[in-house]
């Protein structure tokens, strides 16, 4: 069996790369970055080093890296004759994989299986993303010769320490939930994961809990001048302002999906002692970035403030989340730079509609608008 994964970073070979190795998978890593492409194929193995309490070291073998950019023709072939092809190179990036893909199913000889694809990004319905690449690229026809299985993700790898090479180290905690139904019961074999009927709740469970603590940790211990994501929740302030925002999503997806909420309660006392890992070296930089993204309109505060918002439930801790992403100023971010800039030039109303989505009428349009006032008033009294 093989399987081709595009993005060969710290999330591909300490997370999904590892899963799949352990599943029996010849693993042919993509990526364009030539270094680590070089590197990986200088090595017969990597560790995986989980950090914090039960966890142990992984070796992966029996791998190689193909480079995407200077060698598009040797992805697709072995896109052709893969098994599974999976992804974790984030949501934006999609687009590109995309023509390897096509490339890839279009050599596949009609004999072979299916080939199984799934994304594995943090965000809701990537893989649909995916195929909508594809067959913008190509047709229904050619993505009729695959199987598209949408997934959730969860696994925190911090930045990596200095020297590391292509070791990577990662928490012991993992999630990798599988929608069953496009496998009409020919499932691929990946040890760890869950396959389920419906995706949904576990994709907004993990994202309106991991991602959305995960970034309001960030921004919150932003504006306290904290570097460190265990330090910031070691402020009682902090954490308490993280744990209502992460009620509040959980009352939504109560109300939404259904769900216990003495379930969700323990999940998020779970998710919070993850946070609070020291062995997780994690900035509030590195989590932080890309504010634009994380305040759009599907995304981990506006995607549940509006769910809950449309439900009659509280908003105003995951407000005051929205409110410190607004502040998150971080000059070597490109994101951030972005929206600092929009703060100075635009108008809320302008401002409020193209960050997040919301219409005017949509009843969490004004707190957003006034969070953007307010940050916009406190900008031009500095």
């Amino acid at each position: 069996m093989k399987a081709v994964h595009f993005g060969a970073g710290n999330i591909g070979r300490g997370f999904v790369g590892l899963l799949l190795h352990e599943g029996g998978y010849d693993l042919v890593f993509s990526d364009v970055a030539d270094a680590l492409v070089d590197a990986i194929n200088a090595t017969e193995s990597y560790t995986v080093h989980e950090a914090g309490p039960g966890g142990v070291d992984r070796v992966v073998t029996g791998f190689r890296a193909v480079n995407s950019k200077n060698d598009p023709d040797a992805v697709a072939e072995e896109v052709a004759t893969a098994d599974v092809v999976t992804c974790a190179v984030g949501p934006t990036v999609l687009r590109f994989i995309a023509p390897a893909i096509v490339a890839g199913l279009t050599r596949r000889s009609p004999e072979l299986a299916p080939l199984k694809i799934m994304a594995c990004e943090n965000a809701i319905g990537a893989t649909d993303q995916l195929r909508a690449e594809i067959e913008r690229l190509a047709g229904p026809e050619l993505t009729a010769t695959a199987v598209f299985a949408n997934t959730a993700v969860d696994r925190i790898v911090p930045a990596q320490p200095e020297g590391s090479g292509v070791d990577v180290t990662v928490e012991p905690y993992f999630e990798w939930a599988i929608e069953s139904g496009p496998f009409a019961g020919d499932l691929p074999n990946i040890p760890g994961a869950h396959f389920v009927d419906d995706l949904g709740p576990y994709i907004e469970r993990k994202l309106f809990t991991v991602n959305t603590g995960h970034a309001a940790t960030a921004y919150f211990g932003a504006q306290a001048g904290i570097e460190r994501i265990s330090d910031a929740l070691a402020d009682p302030t902090i954490a308490a302002r993280v744990s209502a925002a992460l009620e509040e999503t959980s009352a939504m997806l109560t109300a939404v999906h259904g769900l216990d909420p003495a379930e969700l309660a323990e999940y998020r006392a779970t998710i919070l002692d993850r946070f609070r890992n020291p062995a997780l070296v994690d900035t509030v930089q590195r989590v932080g970035r890309q504010p634009l993204r994380k305040l759009s309109r599907n995304e981990r505060f506006i995607g549940p403030a509006v769910k809950a918002a449309e439900h009659g439930l509280s908003t105003s801790a995951l407000i005051a989340a929205v409110a410190a992403a607004v502040a998150f100023d971080d000059p070597t971010d490109e994101q951030s730079v972005e929206l600092q800039r929009m703060l100075q030039t635009e108008n809320p109303d302008v401002l409020t509609a193209a960050v997040t989505g919301l219409a005017p009428e949509h009843p969490l349009f004004a707190a957003v608008h006034e969070v953007f006032a307010a940050r916009q008033r406190d900008l031009h009294t500095l």
